[in-house]
């Protein structure tokens, strides 16, 4: 896989390009439907599978402040669209001049006369350019006239959802990391850097922590979780708490992650968490002793869950 990240790079126009075009916040089922199709169309014409993302994404340009928490880092998300097999990533840095470009010219300068595109595949909803003005009536019509075929894919549900990142966002905010993992296609993950805590989980509790400083955005709702925890490519089952630490008096938000088979020196490491179930609530303890005698009782609730997800998906969790 290639990624481009400036299409002035492009010495001349792809062979046989077969393209999609969106954010693919959270490289859900439905962005993957959209990438099946598109590997299809290019096997078809022995071309190449491109997608065209941008960074960052556009809301966070155009509304500075308003728009939603990303469900994947830019990092990730390259990863996991590598991930699908797809031969060529256009990440194209997102600004207000290239917000300006008309349907019209996108067309023809960049996606026909720049990239070279033979097909184009889009979803059911796609609309793009300037103010938003174009859109598949749009990329038909000018199909006919620059020579590429256009294919629509219709939208996916699972179960009784419509896949899109909103409805995943609402899930993890909700704490319903099973549904939402229903709609991705795998776990939710947030990653980060291990800093110094409090030391309160040993000292206090008996339970060591790994406290986490997140670079997601997307948080999950605040309580406890069984999770898998990846630290240098090993995977471990452990517990992690999202919240205010009540019982100590409220603090800021923070990340807590106890291992369950594992002990060492994390502090500076990668962490990446993949949330499989939550167990409950957070909530304020009378004592030390009632809190530690309560992450007991989850940790044994944990190694059930994670024991039950390890029979039932042996090896199949995606680690980006």
């Amino acid at each position: 896989m290639t990624v481009i990240q400036d299409l002035d790079t492009l010495e001349k126009p792809l062979g046989n390009a077969v393209l999609t075009i969106g954010n693919f916040d959270g490289v859900h089922r439905g962005h993957l439907a959209l990438f099946d199709r598109l590997k299809e169309r290019a096997g078809a014409i022995k071309g190449y599978s491109v997608v065209m993302t941008f960074e960052p994404h556009p809301t966070k340009v155009m509304m500075p402040g308003n728009g939603p928490p990303l469900i994947t880092p830019t990092e990730q998300k390259l990863a996991l669209i590598k991930g699908a097999g797809i031969d060529i990533i256009f990440c194209i840095p997102f600004t207000r001049e290239f917000a300006a470009i008309s349907a019209q010219d996108f067309v023809q300068d960049i996606l026909v006369g720049k990239i070279g595109i033979k097909e184009i595949v889009v979803g059911y909803d796609y609309s793009f350019g300037n103010k938003r003005e174009g859109d598949i009536a749009l990329l038909k019509e000018m199909g006919e006239r620059l020579g590429y075929k256009v294919h629509v894919v219709p939208p996916v549900h699972y179960e009784d959802m419509l896949v899109s990142s909103t409805s995943i966002r609402h899930l993890v905010q909700q704490g319903n990391l099973s549904k939402a993992k229903k709609l991705l296609g795998r776990d939710y993950q947030i990653a980060g850097t291990v800093v110094k805590g409090k030391n309160r989980g040993g000292r206090l509790l008996g339970f060591a922590t790994a406290n986490l400083e997140v670079i997601d955005e997307l948080v999950p709702k605040e309580g406890v979780y069984a999770v898998k925890a990846i630290v240098n490519e090993q995977t471990y089952n452990a517990l992690t708490n999202i919240g205010h630490n009540p019982t100590f008096g409220e603090g800021p938000l923070s990340v807590e992650t106890h291992f369950l088979d594992f002990s060492g020196d994390l502090l500076g490491k990668t962490l990446r968490l993949n949330f499989i179930k939550r167990i409950r609530d957070e909530k304020t303890f009378k004592s030390a002793k009632a809190l530690s005698d309560q992450i007991s009782k989850d940790v044994l609730q944990a190694r059930e869950i994670l024991g039950e997800h390890q029979n039932a998906r042996p090896g199949s969790e995606f680690q980006g």
